[in-house]
């Protein structure tokens, strides 16, 4: 039998999805109904237990081939000791909970940059917690997936931000607590002064860091957005001078190409415009 991966039960993919919708809340200046959730879900309860699994595998990189089977070896066997119907349960109830106060189909639209590490994990787990036979072929190829992640000795930001996320983890309540009011605090302080439109920009780039294609679109539906901004503007300028900078501006906007990769550029760029509207519209009522 072939075991199929479910993100809807894939605790290490909840887990972030979550951590990534309070991060958009939290932008949006509303409460984050996925706070409580994660506080009720992720605190003593099998899902924390299932979590800190898939934590140690995103922990665990640049091992030797032996270290890193050794590794697979243990978390699988480990997960075998958690409480299967309690597991199921708790999943079940998350999953009502996040339907509750988000679109599930919105939810879940947002790529993960190890997406694939995580589906082979949660594939391995659920073939090593059943009776049933298992096609030797599937086994191989999700452990060969493991293997790989373990043994890669690549450091990129997005390494660098897992740890930083599990280090913040790894604090006692109170720290935790504290530390999240100084990062909310710098990070208000940081991006009160934009306005609604940025806001939006902002947002999106983090909910849809790693879904190029969506973000692409989302970046070119803007550059068109602004260039129409742009020529209304222009039509209420008297100043002869102003309608030429405006002209010239309006050409530079490019919207992107079909295999361009959105990145940071872009994002300083839809910025950049959107407060030079907000200028030009204050200079002309």
């Amino acid at each position: 039998m072939k075991i199929k991966h479910s993100k809807y039960k894939n605790t290490g993919i909840l887990f972030e999805l979550l951590v990534r919708q309070i991060t958009a809340d939290t932008l949006s200046g509303k409460s984050s109904p996925a706070t409580g959730i994660m506080k009720k879900y992720f605190i003593k309860s099998e899902l924390s237990k299932e979590y800190k699994l898939y934590e140690t595998l995103f922990k665990k990189t640049g091992l030797t081939e032996g270290k890193a089977d050794i590794t697979i070896n243990t978390l699988l066997e480990t997960s075998k000791k958690l409480n299967r119907k309690s597991l199921k349960r708790e999943k079940y109830n998350l999953i009502n909970e996040i339907k509750k106060h988000y679109n599930l189909d919105e939810f879940f639209k947002t790529q993960l940059p190890h997406y694939r590490v995580q589906a082979s994990f949660y594939i391995l787990t659920e073939i090593y917690n059943q009776d049933d036979l298992t096609n030797p072929t599937q086994i191989i190829d999700h452990k060969v997936t493991l293997l790989e992640h373990l043994t890669t000795s690549t450091i990129n930001k997005e390494v660098v931000k897992d740890n930083i996320i599990e280090e913040f983890k790894s604090y006692d309540k109170d720290l935790r607590i504290l530390t999240y009011r100084v990062l909310l605090e710098k990070f208000n302080g940081k991006y009160e002064s934009l306005n609604s439109n940025q806001k939006v920009v902002l947002k999106e780039f983090i909910n849809s860091v790693d879904s190029t294609p969506a973000l692409r679109n989302f970046y070119n539906s803007k550059i068109g957005e602004i260039k129409n901004m742009l020529s209304e503007l222009n039509k209420k300028v008297s100043d002869k001078a102003i309608q030429i900078k405006i002209n010239e501006v309006s050409s530079l906007l490019e919207e992107a190409g079909k295999n361009e990769k959105i990145n940071d550029d872009h994002l300083i760029n839809l910025l950049q415009y959107y407060s030079l509207v907000e200028e030009l519209q204050k200079a002309n009522g």
